[in-house]
């Protein structure tokens, strides 16, 4: 789960709400659009983002503002209304798991709630409608400015910038069960469709040659 994710490399720092109170939206709509450009393409280094695909989110859905040239998507993905998540899906996401993000943004914008659009979803790829990813491939987290919210907790937090790559229906079984830590690989979405082996990249090193 992304909640161990985040606790097992002691990321729990900008708590943004009382017990008492729920966090506000992370992402704003009214920066302006160049901002949210900007935002979305933060998400990966500029040698891939500057050549991709760019959406930027609106009240009614994903809009697209610039076509690509080397078959990735960046946008802000949110799993939740309250997150801010930027995000750069390769070709083979782009191809899949992209379309179900655009879906759940335009059914949110129509005010259907999350379960309905989570049933919707889970419908859609017992259909064939939606598709897993069908090989392996990346996806750009590198972001400092994403945000998730903890249910349980009921607190905004910083996620700390990282590599995501699919990995359809997995369990914390096919990692071997490693114990929460900031050096090791994290399983979220478990079992389903968009499930992904999360990797934190370390700190640069140099061999001083």
């Amino acid at each position: 789960m992304r909640t161990l994710f985040l606790a097992g490399i002691s990321l729990l720092l900008s708590f943004t709400a009382s017990a008492q109170d729920k966090p506000k939206p992370a992402y704003d709509f009214s920066l302006p659009r160049e901002d949210r450009i900007k935002l979305a393409e933060s998400a990966a280094p500029p040698e891939v983002s500057g050549k991709a695909t760019v959406y930027v989110l609106d009240r009614t859905g994903y809009v697209k503002v610039r076509d690509g040239e080397n078959g990735f998507s960046c946008f802000v993905d949110r799993q939740t209304p309250l997150n801010l998540e930027p995000t750069c899906f390769d070709a083979e996401g782009t191809a899949t798991t992209f379309p179900t993000r655009i879906f759940v943004e335009e059914h949110r914008a129509k005010g259907e709630t999350e379960e309905q659009i989570q049933s919707q979803i889970e419908a859609g790829y017992k259909s064939g409608k939606f598709l897993p990813p069908r090989k392996p491939g990346i996806v750009y987290m590198m972001s400092d400015a994403g945000s998730l919210y903890i249910a349980e907790k009921n607190v905004l937090v910083h996620i700390p910038p990282h590599l995501m790559f699919y990995a359809p229906y997995a369990t914390d079984k096919d990692l071997g069960s490693p114990p929460p830590a900031a050096n090791m690989p994290h399983l979220i979405r478990a079992g389903q469709p968009d499930a992904y082996f999360i990797v934190v990249p370390g700190p640069a090193t140099h061999s001083g040659h």
